[in-house]
């Protein structure tokens, strides 16, 4: 292992992200015209990158807010990879925390759908379960049979905040209701032919998919769907997650 080589690079890119000093060894190089057009090159792609992956934030804030905050993000946790596509994982705690969001408290939350898009967006390509698989088993069979969500689906619930309204509206570059009801959503989003869709979801489907994500069979999943929204159907809860894709083909017998 070269450590000059390691020490070099780990002090090279501190001083592009701003976290260097006069002491460091690269302080010469560092303080030429030509590193500091470099630096802001590179803190350039970065911000365009956030802005790129959290497109509901920047229509939310404006392009002058947003670019501020991203920088300050950029700064504090630099791209981990050359693939600017998956950076910003941490950017949604970050603005859930950021102080000038104060009077946004709904951002962080927006932006984690934001978040769920780029990950369905990039996921792995797995077929799908398809209704007619579960038609063929008898009852007992199907309730223990684990349906595992497929890689592209990504849910969330909030229950605080109308995130999925806020965030569909914006996505979707249309006003929001003039009467916005301040209650708890969810969303489902789920890759279908290369698209990436989404829906509005409640507790159920939503602690549903979290008991199938954890292996659990249908008929814990559904125990826990029926805690969470008493009054669901779940029958089409089912139906409305093998439309949307929901699960990986083939599920798993548990018995």
């Amino acid at each position: 292992m070269n450590h000059a080589s390691d020490s070099f690079q780990h002090e090279f890119i501190r001083a592009i992200y701003g976290v260097g000093d006069s002491a460091s060894p690269l302080a010469q190089l560092t303080g030429q015209p030509g590193f500091k057009v470099y630096r802001n090159t590179v803190l350039k792609a970065s911000v365009d990158a956030l802005a790129a992956n959290y497109p509901t934030i920047v229509r939310l804030v404006g392009e002058e807010w947003f670019r501020s905050a991203a920088l300050i993000h950029a700064c504090a946790e630099p791209p981990e990879s050359v693939c600017l596509i998956e950076y910003g994982r941490g950017f949604t705690d970050f603005l859930s925390a950021f102080g000038p969001a104060a009077e946004l408290p709904y951002l962080g939350e927006v932006a984690r759908l934001d978040r769920l898009w780029t990950e369905c967006h990039i996921a792995a390509d797995e077929a799908p379960l398809e209704a007619a698989m579960l038609a063929a088993l008898g009852e007992v069979d199907l309730l223990q049979s684990a349906l595992r969500p497929r890689a592209s689906i990504r849910w969330r619930w909030c229950a605080d905040q109308p995130a999925y309204s806020i965030w569909q509206a914006n996505r979707e570059q249309r006003e929001l209701a003039d009467e916005l009801s301040w209650d708890g959503e969810g969303a489902l989003l789920s890759r279908i032919d290369g698209q990436v869709v989404w829906q509005a979801a409640g507790p159920g489907m939503c602690a549903f998919l979290d008991a199938c994500a954890a292996g659990e069979n249908l008929q814990t999943a559904t125990a826990k769907a029926v805690d969470a929204e008493p009054a669901l159907d779940v029958a089409r809860l089912l139906g409305t997650l093998i439309h949307a894709e929901a699960f990986a083909s083939p599920f798993t017998p548990t018995r």
